[in-house]
């Protein structure tokens, strides 16, 4: 049988006939976002040919399924991006390197028909099958929506279905990210204009956080799960045998942002009322950052700032001489015999974060805005500009 064979009978019949892209969204909103998985199957095999192809899957949230459903006056619409994984046969850098401007022009043009972000990145089963386990892949694995390729597709990956094996620098670099979320929402609550643009990043990123601080406790209890829903379940069984004295906020917290994935919102708060939220759930993270570090490298902080001023390695995992070839990278050559070049910048984000999001007199103590500034590589003193160099570095290692 041909992909292009294939691809009628996936799109057509069973498993995706009867698999919904959102728990509650229109027949509309379901049939135009089929109606977009099919011309990007039918614009990959043309980019990609059926003798390089493997297969092709819907990741992301649509791809599980619990995709997110806008409410608007004319209708449901989309709200996540589309996320799509195109297995090819061969080299993955090679593969990548031959189709990534190919497949970008076609996401680009698909996006204007989708209505939103059409993305693509290309992965080979062999790469897939040898790679360590990771929250990404385990998403991708277990709760995907399979588009073009036979089920035996994703055979000898079954080791990235046990969310026991996800490594807990994973669930580190998920807070690192959503907390980077609250720390850029900080910057955009203390500009000087405040409109509609501000109060929906905001309120967006506020969401992501809530939901991200339930998944850390579960990956370290090795309770994650690819559904948001039963995510939700197993933090209330967690509860009631787990001592953390902010697991009952940290509930409450999870399930609007459950809420929020499912059935999205254009934020139009005020100021103040998102800063009351944004404050509260700075506090939560705090307390949930520290602990998850504590017990990752077996290590007790009293605070952020002695998190930020320890010495030891945050990322353990990562390999020194390998990490002097990526400082050399980003930072230039000298930066490979500098101090602490055997440490990951990833690190360096970390310890930034601690004193930007966490520590208020940063700025008026002089130790302390000493550190983020050798650690951002900046002169800024001020929040914006360490926020903004924050940032940059960030956008290369988060």
């Amino acid at each position: 049988m041909t992909q292009r064979a294939d691809i009628a009978i996936a799109l057509r019949s069973g498993d995706v006939k009867v698999q919904r892209f959102t728990l509650d969204g229109s027949d509309s909103l379901e049939q135009h976002l089929g109606s977009v998985c099919e011309e990007v199957a039918k614009g990959v095999l043309s980019l990609i040919g059926e003798s390089r192809l493997e297969g092709l899957l819907l990741g992301g949230g649509y791809g599980r399924g619990e995709g997110g459903v806008l409410a608007t006056s004319t209708g449901d619409q989309p709200y996540n991006d589309l996320e799509f994984y195109v297995f090819v046969r061969g080299n993955r850098i090679l593969a990548e390197r031959k189709y990534r401007a190919a497949l970008h022009s076609l996401g680009e043009r698909l996006s204007v028909r989708a209505g939103l972000e059409v993305e693509f990145k290309v992965l080979t089963i062999k790469t897939l099958r040898r790679a360590e386990p990771s929250m990404f892949y385990h998403d991708l694995v277990v709760g995907h929506r399979r588009i073009i390729g036979g089920e035996s597709l994703l055979s000898g990956c079954e080791h990235h279905r046990d969310p026991r094996r996800i490594p807990l620098h994973e669930a580190t670099r998920l807070l690192m990210n959503r907390c980077s979320g609250l720390l850029f929402s900080a910057e955009r609550l203390a500009r000087e204009e405040f409109t509609s643009a501000e109060s929906d990043f905001v309120g967006r990123n506020l969401a992501k956080a809530q939901l991200a601080i339930g998944d850390v406790v579960l990956t370290l209890h090795g309770k994650y799960h690819w559904s948001c829903r039963e995510r939700r379940v197993r933090l209330g069984d967690l509860r009631r045998v787990a001592r953390e004295e902010w697991l009952a906020d940290m509930l409450q917290h999870h399930s609007a942002g459950v809420l929020f994935k499912l059935r999205p919102i254009r934020s139009r708060a005020t100021r103040e009322e998102l800063a009351e939220r944004h404050r509260s759930l700075v506090e939560l993270s705090r307390q949930v950052w520290l602990w998850l570090e504590k017990t990752r490298l077996n290590e007790v902080f009293s605070d952020t700032a002695g998190y930020a001023f320890c010495g030891s390695d945050k990322c353990p995992q990562t390999k020194g001489l390998r990490n002097r070839l990526v400082n050399a990278r980003a930072f230039g050559p000298f930066a490979a015999v500098k101090p602490g070049a055997t440490r990951h910048p990833r690190q360096r984000l970390l310890h930034s974060l601690c004193l930007l999001l966490w520590e208020k007199n940063l700025l008026e103590t002089p130790v302390l805005l000493r550190r983020v500034q050798r650690e951002l590589g900046t002169k800024a003193s001020d929040f914006r500009g360490l926020v903004a160099a924050y940032e940059k570095l960030w956008h290369r290692f988060n």
